[in-house]
């Protein structure tokens, strides 16, 4: 089987500037392409997903790990899930502080019985793995609150990469044994109320089995009304393409004036994407050469490539 691999790096209405295109992109296709030759030295699909998602989590840019926003207390409380399609196992950690790596503590929770911890359990497995106390603020996440708290806090989300401000990452993998993963980690919108929860550490924004796997990006709240990446994923699951699979969740978000994001792929080799946002940040590489979607406008309901 010919490995295939999409990741993103979050959703929203534009990119700032050319400047910032251009950025988003060289520091996507970088990390798909020292993602991607893992899977080509044989590494299996939930490894390569979770070295996806620390490359994109240590990348500052993105609004996970290190450069993750701040909640309205100005405490940063990141989440992050992880499915291996092959064994349909999920877990995840809710709301943790102080990781370098959020996936990485979703990762040691996959051989556990219990699989999805939130802050207190989640700082105690973070203990128990001797993981080094990491401050993941960056001086522009600390100046964006501040700027903010002068104003009262009035906007409901922080700002990020795209202008309205939709920050997530997430990684999909399809090895050459034909097994399939996905991963997801975020910041959360940022400003948010102590305690919210995004959907990035639920199976509405990161799902898979051995057919097709997804993750998704935008606004949590509206992903979980959706329960998004799920929905992908039983439709394939029913025989539905991948495509028409995203297409038809896609156009039933867009009615329902919800604003999301997802990329998948499925055991065939199939990639596909699709967002009812105007822009999603996603970059794929479809074992030839690495594509992304940073310009695409089209309807703003899917696009694919066949295997």
């Amino acid at each position: 089987m010919q490995p295939k691999l999409i990741i993103h790096g979050g959703a929203g209405s534009s990119l700032k500037d050319k400047g910032g295109l251009a950025a988003v992109r060289q520091d996507l296709h970088a990390i798909a392409r020292n993602t991607y030759e893992c899977l080509l030295q044989g590494a299996s699909a939930i490894d390569a997903v979770v070295k996806g998602c620390q490359l994109l989590e240590d990348a500052p840019r993105f609004n996970a790990g290190t450069g993750s926003v701040l909640q309205a207390d100005g405490q940063i409380r990141m989440s992050a899930a992880l499915m291996d399609g092959t064994r349909q196992r999920f877990s995840g950690v809710i709301n943790v502080s102080r990781a370098p790596h959020p996936i990485d503590l979703a990762n040691a929770l996959q051989p556990e019985s219990d699989r999805v911890l939130s802050d207190y359990g989640a700082a105690e497995l973070l203990r128990e793995l001797h993981v080094p106390i990491h401050d993941p603020l960056t001086d522009l996440r600390l100046h964006e609150w501040i700027e903010e708290r002068k104003g009262n806090f009035s906007r409901k989300m922080a700002d990020v990469v795209a202008e309205s401000r939709r920050g997530t990452i997430g990684v999909v993998a399809l090895d050459n044994s034909g097994c399939l993963a996905a991963g997801t980690s975020t910041g959360g919108k940022g400003l948010e109320r102590i305690g919210r929860v995004s959907d990035s550490a639920m199976p509405a924004g990161n799902y898979a089995t051995q057919h097709a796997a997804v993750s998704c990006t935008g606004i949590g709240e509206d992903i979980i009304d959706e329960c998004t990446a799920t929905r992908i994923v039983v439709r394939v699951t029913d025989g539905l393409s991948l495509a028409d699979a995203i297409a038809k969740s896609m156009q039933e978000a867009k009615v329902n004036n919800r604003d999301l994001g997802a990329i998948a792929l499925d055991v065939t080799g199939a990639i596909a994407w699709g967002k009812t946002s105007e822009v999603l940040l996603a970059a794929y590489h479809d074992g030839t050469q690495i594509g992304d979607t940073l310009e695409w406008i089209g309807d703003g309901l899917s696009d694919a490539l066949s295997n």
